[in-house]
Formats: C-alpha cells, structure tokens, sequence
C-alpha cells in the first residue's frame, strides 16, 4: 500500500504550483516545504470560509502506515490499545480511513496559521486558520475561490466513531470489513452502536513560518 506521502511526490501536477499565486514572503515570514499533513475538517464541501476550524483535527505525520488493520482488532486490544509507535487507541473515541485502518485520532484543535493545501492532483490553495477567539472558535478561509472539496484528496477518507448512546457497544470489532478499499468519494460505513461523522481531509504540504 502506497504511503499519501508518496501521492504528494508523485501526483501533485506541476500545473498547478506554477499557476499558484503564491503568498507574499515579508521579511519576518516565510513558506517552508514539509512532509505530508493532514486535516480532518468538517463542514460543507463547497465551503471556502467559516468559523469552526476549532472543529477540525491535524495530523502532522501520515496516520496511515502506522494504522492497524480492522482484521487486527483483537492484536491491538491484546496489546493494551497501543498501536505502531505508541499511539494510543480509544474505545470511547476511534477512526477509520479509506482502507479500514484504524487510525491514531488527530490533534485537536486544529492550529492557527497559514498552510499550504492541496488535493494532490491538481488544486492547491493557501488556507488560513484564525487564532481562536474570544469564544474559542477559529475562522478559516481558502484562497483562490476553492473550496474544501477542490483541496481534498478524494482517495483518503476519514470517518470518527463515537458511541450512539450511553452504554452502546461501539466498536471496530462490528465495522464492515469487506467494504474496504473504499472507492473515491465513497464514505466510510456506518457501524452499529456508533455516531458516525465523516471529515474532509486536505493535505498540506508546505507551512508558513517566522523567521
């Protein structure tokens, strides 16, 4: 299974970096390259501004080679819930990406700043994510009239369970595993037991930073 690393080195058309307006770099900021991010963000995907970045999760590694099978349920319970380099699974609290790994959770919230983001194929954009507010909550906006559909990479899913009620049994032991590979755009399944929300999930692949 190739890595949504090797997606970004490989599939991000050159088209679209050179038609990119890319930002001003002033004397005290600059756009630094990175390895492959993601976000799980929530909200309409024809979106290209709002308020709930707060909602949104970051991954700043690529949860996917470090995931655990569905089929391999039973090995990370044995193993105290401890997934491949230490993370720690939740049963109160899980996800599942397109290829019905169980994924170690993002970090929440997402952080402020401005972020390179692309779909990987074709269409890049520079989102802005506010500091939080007085109320907590964080504004965001994508450039360049995208949207968070034209930025997200449509092979990588990400869908969070939580249990349905209190005491229902929500686990990955009842997810489906014969939907998976999920095709392009197809959700991942419900799971009885479970509220299911699924995320959008751009990748970022460079960070503005202060220099």
């Amino acid at each position: 299974m190739l890595s949504r690393r090797h997606l970004i080195s490989t599939g991000l058309a050159a088209a679209a970096l050179s038609t990119f307006a890319w930002p001003a770099q002033g004397q005290n900021t600059r756009f630094k390259r990175v390895r492959s991010q993601y976000i799980a963000a929530l909200g309409p995907t024809d979106a290209n501004s709002g308020d709930n970045a707060h909602t949104w999760g970051h991954w700043p590694v690529d949860p996917g080679p470090i995931g655990v099978r569905l089929r391999d349920f039973e090995k990370l319970e044995s193993n105290g819930g401890v997934g491949p380099m230490g993370w720690a699974f939740d049963p109160d609290d899980w996800w599942l990406d397109e290829n019905g790994l169980i994924m170690m959770a993002p970090n929440f919230p997402m952080p402020s700043g401005r972020f390179l983001v692309t779909n990987a194929i074709d269409n890049v954009a520079l989102l802005t994510v506010a500091a939080p507010d007085a109320d907590g909550k964080q504004a965001w906006d994508l450039s360049d009239e995208r949207t968070l559909d034209d930025v997200t990479h449509k092979k990588c899913r990400s869908a969070r369970y939580r249990a349905a009620s209190e005491g229902a049994d929500c686990t990955p032991a009842q997810a489906d595993q014969g939907v998976f590979p999920l095709a392009p755009d197809q959700d991942p399944p419900d799971v009885a037991g479970c509220d299911r929300l699924v995320y959008s999930v751009p990748i970022i692949f460079a960070v503005e930073e202060s220099i």
